[in-house]
């Protein structure tokens, strides 16, 4: 049985399935309420409170760790999943890490997610850490706006990053958790290209059909709408990415075809199989 976390989220959804579908037993676990696919069991529970997760790991071969953004806070003690995933059995964890920790380590983010992927190299249990860059479905942020406005409201409008589909690294995830031979692997996951907000929200008036303005935001505007939803360290540390992206976080990387044979989707795929979140009438 595998133990996916997150697994409502962008890449746990669609891991769960890739998983049901290869014929594992699957558990699923969110925080809240959630339709997951056949065959697959549900469990809602609080990451933060990892005690509450020692029945859910009983009897897990494997374990898929996603952090949600309150697991980054100062006081948060996300090793200890790690220690109690150990102590149940589990043989095999993926962590889902973070490409800053390699590009921006003094993040205070980054050396949270630092410190965790070397509790997981320490612990005795087979490994994969993947480091994604930014994610495709951050655009899912501007689908209000899309839809009521035409509108995408982004800071640093023409400075971009090689932004990854979540469909990739479900995949890159799926096979890390069933493959013996990418244990104790760090694998970098990027797109294909370079793409900027503006080039984004291009793509999306295209798969729209209809024009969608660009307005952009200053870094003081960004910070307050991404507080919302993240930590404050959390957001500034994003900012500083994809404000500024040094070489490293510019690189194309070659993991996601390495694990895959395939090269990364680009960002119009995943605006074509999820354009009904910015149509009018949507919600």
């Amino acid at each position: 049985m595998i133990v996916v976390t997150g697994a409502t989220g962008n890449v746990g959804r669609t891991l769960t399935q890739a998983l049901a579908e290869a014929g594992e037993q699957v558990t699923a676990v969110s925080r809240h309420a959630a339709t997951v696919p056949g065959g697959v069991r549900h469990i809602q529970a609080d990451l933060a409170r990892p005690q509450g997760l020692a029945a859910v790991l009983d009897g897990a071969k494997a374990l898929f760790l996603l952090l949600s953004g309150d697991l980054h806070a100062p006081e948060a003690r996300p090793a200890d999943i790690i220690d109690l995933a150990a102590a149940s059995g589990v043989r095999r964890v993926v962590l889902l890490s973070s490409q800053g920790v390699a590009t921006r380590p003094l993040g205070p983010t980054r050396i949270a997610m630092r410190a965790l992927e070397d509790a997981l190299r320490k612990s005795g249990l087979d490994w994969a850490v993947l480091r994604p860059g930014g994610f495709a479905s951050n655009a899912f942020a501007w689908a209000e706006s899309v839809r009521t406005q035409g509108v995408v409201a982004a800071p640093f409008g023409d400075i971009g990053v090689p932004v990854v589909d979540p469909a990739d690294i479900a995949e890159v995830a799926a096979a890390c958790l069933l493959e013996d031979r990418y244990t104790g692997g760090v694998f970098e996951l990027t797109g294909h290209e370079v793409i900027t907000p503006r080039q984004q929200a291009e793509a999306i008036a295209t798969a729209l059909g209809s024009p969608v303005r660009f307005h952009e935001l200053t870094r003081e505007e960004a910070k307050a709408a991404m507080t919302r939803f993240v930590p404050p360290e959390l957001a500034d540390d994003t900012l500083d990415i994809i404000g500024a992206p040094n070489s490293a976080e510019l690189r194309i990387s070659s993991d996601v075809e390495r694990v895959l044979g395939r090269a990364p989707r680009p960002f119009g795929d995943w605006v074509a199989r999820n354009i009904a979140a910015f149509r009018r009438g949507m919600s």
